[in-house]
Parts: C-alpha cells; sequence; structure tokens
C-alpha cells in the first residue's frame, strides 16, 4: 500500500507515493547488487555508522569504507570500499564499489 504527499518547491507542486515500506536498491558500476523491501539498513557514512528506517528525513551522504547491513525477511550484507547513498520518500539508493 502507498501513501500520496504533496510537495511544495517554490511555485512547483508535486504529488510523491510513498511506499508503506523501506525499499532499497544498491548498484555498482557493474550490476545491481540488491533490490528489495527492508525493515532498515545500516551503512558506513562519512562521520560514522547510520540506520535509516521507514520514514527517515531525506538525506545524501558519501559512504566510507566498511560493511553495508540490510535487515528483514531477506537479510543483506555487503562489504563496501566507498559510494554514496540517497534517502527520500522511503526509498534508499546506494551506488557503491565493492571492498575486493
Amino acid at each position: 500500500m502507498s501513501q500520496e504527499v504533496k510537495r511544495q518547491d517554490g511555485n512547483a507542486v508535486e504529488w510523491t507515493v510513498v511506499p508503506e515500506a523501506l525499499i532499497v536498491t544498491i548498484v555498482s558500476p557493474e550490476q545491481t547488487l540488491f533490490s528489495g523491501s527492508v525493515d532498515s539498513i545500516t551503512v558506513p557514512g562519512e562521520g560514522g555508522r547510520f540506520e535509516v528506517l521507514k520514514g527517515h528525513a531525506p538525506i545524501i551522504s558519501s559512504l566510507t569504507e566498511g560493511t553495508v547491513v540490510c535487515t528483514g525477511n531477506e537479510p543483506f550484507e555487503l562489504a563496501i570500499s566507498g559510494g554514496f547513498i540517497e534517502v527520500a520518500h522511503n526509498h534508499v539508493s546506494l551506488c557503491v564499489e565493492e571492498k575486493v
């Protein structure tokens, strides 16, 4: 189930569909590494590890070397050497370099 929310940027008004679950997509330059619904995701941010839950405030951050951990029905872990994360409206997108 989804919910529509109204965003206003200056004079423009935009309706955005916000999913009830936290939707995560993790990509590398080569491929999609993970895509699915999770309960939470913990990432190694520049200022330290942080966790994203449903309803998290919008954020864009760089990621450092460490482990990305997704919890929920399909747990997922990935060692990364760096990357970026964007969170908005229960959608989490990561572009990462896998640690070799």
